[in-house]
């Protein structure tokens, strides 16, 4: 089942970025490892995902949300986050959402196929595949922290992988970013 195996490494290799004690949001969460990895460090997390299975294994982890949010409105409008992660997952009409539910500060973690893994495996649908830099362009209004887009290895897959935090005066400061 989507959402049990590790957390990524990506998620790993950035979670400690969240500003301590916020709140994260896990998008297309399964059965929660994000969420689970989030708790472990101190945050109280919300999932969101459509499949009811998935979500009785992730409410151990914090609050759930069911919701086919590909067919239906976005159910937590107005709600934001001190950090949002979406892995695996690509609905392109939700990125609006996403970056209206963080919070000033929030951290978003963003990890997903991109164009060239239709040759390796599935997704191979072009409307579940990023273009190149298509992460940058979306999150242009972010202050990007790192970027990455290729093939990685051990296992084969072409992802875009993207950290960003929406800009306020306490987050150039835990950042050790300037506007100069």
């Amino acid at each position: 089942m989507h959402g049990t195996e590790s957390p990524s490494d990506w998620v790993q290799r950035w979670a400690h970025l969240a500003q301590k004690g916020s709140t994260v949001l896990d998008v297309a969460c399964g059965a929660g490892r994000h969420m689970q990895f989030f708790k472990q460090l101190g945050h109280p997390c919300t999932g969101i995902d459509r499949s009811a299975e998935a979500l009785s294994l992730a409410k151990s982890h914090g609050q759930v949300v069911e919701a086919d949010i590909e067919n239906g409105p976005w159910p937590l409008a107005g709600q934001q986050f001190g950090g949002v992660v979406v892995t695996n997952y690509l609905w392109r009409p939700l990125m609006p959402a996403i970056l209206q539910s963080l919070l000033p500060g929030g951290l978003l973690i963003y990890e997903t196929f991109s164009a060239g893994h239709e040759k390796i495996g599935k997704p191979s649908r072009p409307d579940f595949l990023l273009k190149p830099g298509e992460l940058l362009q979306t999150f242009a209004p972010l202050r990007i922290i790192a970027y990455e887009d290729g093939y990685w290895h051990p296992t084969p897959k072409c992802v875009q992988r993207i950290v960003a935090v929406k800009q306020d005066n306490d987050s150039e400061r835990q950042f050790g970013l300037s506007s100069r």
